[in-house]
């Protein structure tokens, strides 16, 4: 095991660091005399790095490549709010001296427990259709393994091991809330387009050593591989019950999917046009910005604001720590107002 992970950076400002890598990216970049630099994300199971090698470089620049597992020596420090580590020493580390589940996080919760919860949603399917059609998914064994290790995203969110299962549970858990508030919500839609709006990223994302995308994953994207997915096993039911499976049916499922990223400028070929489409695409925004949120905070919890988040476009207040200094000064002005009754 590591002794040090990207998460222990506060404690190690502005000091010398060895510790081991997987190399997310690797660019050679020219500095502003044209010399070469690396410029390199590194990661590990509690986060990402920027790193940069800027001395030697001729030395380190065909010494490992990306995805490797590398062990670095360099000066930590921040730079315009970032955690930069300038590396003074490099080598690729051989597979044999690493231990994988050292780079990649992974979910915290359990895995079998998630998936038992979605069973026990789609169990209560009223509509057999629909349900045949998630349960010939879920009881796809090479799909079911995917489903449970996917990351839901490269970087934005939930981008970690068993990412994808937490992330639709925690869809699930919405969408049926939100069917008791909107009664005229068909829930076991709605509850289909949550399992499958991106049960394509099985392909189209790689995590054997970092989270990258396939060359399947960059030429089509999740949504046309959940197409062709769900093509596949329309087919196959059909097959198997000699009955078809409704045409229109079809129709709203396969909206469902290319309609919940639910702007143009977001990727989305049509926007939502029917209420569980809209409702989809509107939880599904909700949960990925609420994972950002708490990712940022976990990463950055020594400060009230952090710095700028990319993804939502801003810099984040932590609320909770507000809450909590109002909260304990309450406690205390009580406790001291119980003494002097005293």
């Amino acid at each position: 095991m590591k002794d040090f992970y990207i998460k222990d950076c506060p404690a190690h400002e502005n000091q010398n660091i060895t510790s081991s890598f997987v190399v997310a990216s690797k660019q050679v970049k020219a500095k502003k005399n044209g010399e070469p630099y690396l410029a390199l994300s590194l990661a590990d199971r509690s986060g990402t790095l920027e790193a940069k090698v800027w001395d030697n470089v001729s030395e380190f620049i065909n010494a490992f490549e990306q995805d490797d597992v590398v062990k670095v020596k360099g000066l930590l420090n921040r730079y315009n709010t970032r955690w930069q580590l300038t590396i003074h020493k490099l080598r690729k580390m051989q597979e044999s001296e690493a231990d994988f589940s050292d780079y990649l996080p992974k979910t915290t919760k359990d895995v079998e427990q998630l998936w038992q919860t979605l069973r026990g949603l789609v169990t209560s399917f009223k509509n057999a259709q629909l349900k045949a059609l998630i349960e010939a998914f879920m009881n796809d064994p090479e799909i079911a393994a995917a489903y449970k290790s996917a990351p839901a995203a490269k970087s934005l969110h939930h981008a970690f091991i068993g990412g994808l299962l937490e992330h639709v549970v925690s869809l699930f858990t919405a969408c049926d809330l939100v069917c008791r508030n909107y009664p005229s919500i068909d829930r076991d839609l709605l509850l289909s387009g949550a399992f499958l709006h991106d049960i394509g990223k099985i392909h189209e994302l790689s995590y054997g050593r970092s989270f990258s995308y396939t060359t399947r994953g960059q030429l089509l994207g999740h949504m046309i591989i959940e197409l062709e997915m769900l093509h596949a096993k329309i087919a196959a039911i059909e097959a198997e019950s000699g009955q078809p499976f409704p045409a229109e049916l079809k129709t709203l499922v396969e909206h469902l999917i290319i309609s919940h990223h639910g702007q143009y400028e977001f990727g989305s070929p049509k926007l939502p046009m029917f209420p569980e489409a809209l409702v989809l695409h509107y939880l599904d925004d909700l949960d990925s910005k609420m994972e950002a949120m708490r990712a940022h905070f976990e990463r950055e919890s020594f400060d009230e604001w952090t710095s700028y988040n990319a993804s939502l476009g801003r810099p984040l207040l932590n609320s909770q720590q507000i809450l909590q200094k109002l909260s304990s000064g309450k406690t205390a002005a009580a406790a001291a107002g119980d003494s002097q009754e005293k």
